[in-house]
C-alpha cells in the first residue's frame, strides 16, 4: 500500500475558542477528505512534554506519584513536565528531573519523540534516559504534591504491564529503557 503524505484537509477558517498559560483550543472550519464541510477541534500545548527515566548503576529508577486532576485519580509516572517551546528541551528536562526528584545526571541519552492523542492535540513529547546520577534536594512547583519511589527497572516494567502505570510517556520511556537494558 502506498503512503499518501499529502494533507487531504482544507482549512476554511480557524476560530480561537479558549486559551490559558498551558493550552489553547481552536475550532477550524474545514473541508474534510471526503469533500464535505466540517469542523475540527485542536488542543495546542504551549510547552513540550518531557519525560525522564533516571537509572542508577544498580538498575533502579525513580517514579513520581501525584493526583492527576483531569483523570480524578492518582498516577505513578516517570519524572516529567513541560518545557517552553523556545527553550532547549534538554535544559528543560534537566530542570524537571531536579525539581521532581532532586536528581542531577551527568549522562543524557535521547530516547525519542512522541505525539500523544495526535487526533486532537499537537502535543509533542521528548523522552530521555538520565544516568550517572547525583542525589540532591527537590524543588516542587506550587501545583505539585508529589511522592517519590525508587524501584528496580524490573518493578517499573511490571507496573506498566499490570496497568499501575498508565501515562503514555512513562510507558514508552520505561519500555524503551527496559529493552535497551535487557530487563524482562
Amino acid at each position: 500500500m502506498e503512503e499518501n503524505t499529502v494533507n487531504p484537509w482544507q482549512l476554511i477558517r480557524s476560530n480561537p475558542i479558549y486559551s490559558n498559560p498551558w493550552i489553547s483550543v481552536k475550532e477550524d472550519q474545514v473541508v474534510k477528505p471526503n469533500g464535505r464541510k466540517g469542523i475540527y477541534g485542536t488542543v495546542h500545548f504551549k510547552n513540550k512534554a518531557l519525560g525522564i527515566v533516571p537509572v542508577d548503576g544498580e538498575g533502579y529508577t525513580w517514579l513520581v506519584g501525584q493526583y492527576r486532576y483531569p483523570l480524578d485519580e492518582y498516577s505513578w509516572e516517570i519524572p516529567m513536565g513541560g518545557g517552553p517551546l523556545d527553550v532547549d528541551i534538554l535544559s528543560s528536562a534537566k530542570r524537571e528531573l531536579k525539581e521532581e526528584t532532586g536528581l542531577t545526571a551527568e549522562k543524557w541519552t535521547p530516547l525519542g519523540r512522541v505525539h500523544t492523542s495526535n487526533s486532537v492535540t499537537d502535543e509533542e513529547g521528548f523522552i530521555f534516559l538520565a544516568e550517572e546520577l547525583t542525589e540532591g534536594v527537590t524543588d516542587f512547583e506550587d501545583t505539585e504534591v508529589l511522592s517519590i519511589r525508587k524501584v528496580s527497572l524490573k518493578e517499573a516494567l511490571a507496573m506498566v504491564l499490570t496497568n499501575q502505570i498508565t501515562d503514555a510517556i512513562s510507558m514508552i520511556g520505561i519500555f524503551k529503557v527496559a529493552k535497551q537494558m535487557n530487563v524482562t
